[in-house]
């Protein structure tokens, strides 16, 4: 249950890819804090888990079926959400795919098409829906997944990476347009995360190789990212808007 020192008490928060990693951790969090948690995702069972999480904390939850590729879906999940709520008050556009592609002359269009569409232009329509809600009520506050491959080029992912610059290009442009609105924008830049993503993108092996040779020798935790995240929604941040900030341990500092 929610206590008086509650960050986000009577708010309402919406996180996309809820169901697991990351995700999961943040609407856990948000919940944690006092808020009403819509969590949207296209894993229904995962998703309807997290959604139960958060009612076992003694928050309100309402889960949506949703592909962030979609402007259908999203529409849908937004109409709900103020159905239910009433309103938005912060979200977490997370939602994003990562897999193995290759060197730009030896990499293939679809996965190109399918990166960029999921990790770019669903954080761009899930912030043209959020931000319209939050004009209405005169404030809010919005973070989006980038990637410390938005910071810095990867060998290997250039889709993955482009988008990733994309989402702090966007990140930037909608925190200037929304300045004065009472309407902040920022980005978290993640390095290596032990999340289930990025155990089906590297073996055991490489995992364990990947994770020695971070300055703090570790994966980070969901949890320790979807701290960041809270921290730039709350009142904290109140002076912090288009910041693509890196929690990577260390990582772009080498």
């Amino acid at each position: 249950m929610q206590n008086g020192s509650a960050r986000f008490s009577e708010k309402i928060a919406f996180v996309t890819g809820a169901a697991s990693g990351i995700g999961r951790a943040a609407a856990l969090a948000f919940a944690r804090e006092g808020a009403g948690v819509v969590v949207a995702d296209v894993s229904r069972a995962d998703n309807e888990e997290t959604a139960n999480l958060v009612e076992r904390l003694g928050r309100h939850a309402l889960a949506v079926e949703c592909d962030v590729c979609s402007e259908d879906d999203l529409g849908a999940a937004f109409e709900q959400t103020v159905k239910v709520f009433g309103r938005l008050d912060v979200a977490f556009n997370n939602a994003g795919i990562e897999f193995k592609e290759g060197a730009v002359a030896d990499s293939r269009v679809e996965d190109w098409d399918r990166i960029i569409n999921t990790n770019l232009r669903g954080v761009y329509l899930c912030l043209k829906h959020e931000i319209s809600l939050m004009l209405k009520t005169g404030s809010g506050a919005i973070v989006n997944m980038s990637s410390i491959a938005g910071l810095v080029g990867l060998k290997g992912v250039p889709a993955y990476t482009a988008s990733k610059h994309g989402v702090v290009g966007l990140t930037k442009s909608a925190a200037l347009d929304y300045a004065q609105s009472n309407i902040r924008v920022n980005a978290i830049c993640p390095g290596l995360i032990d999340t289930p993503l990025a155990k089906r993108v590297l073996t055991p092996e490489e995992l364990a190789q990947v994770a020695a040779s971070q300055p703090m020798g570790r994966m980070a935790k969901p949890d320790e990212v979807a701290e960041a995240v809270l921290w730039l929604c709350s009142d904290a941040a109140s002076f912090v808007t288009g910041h693509a900030l890196a929690v990577d341990g260390g990582f772009l500092a080498t």
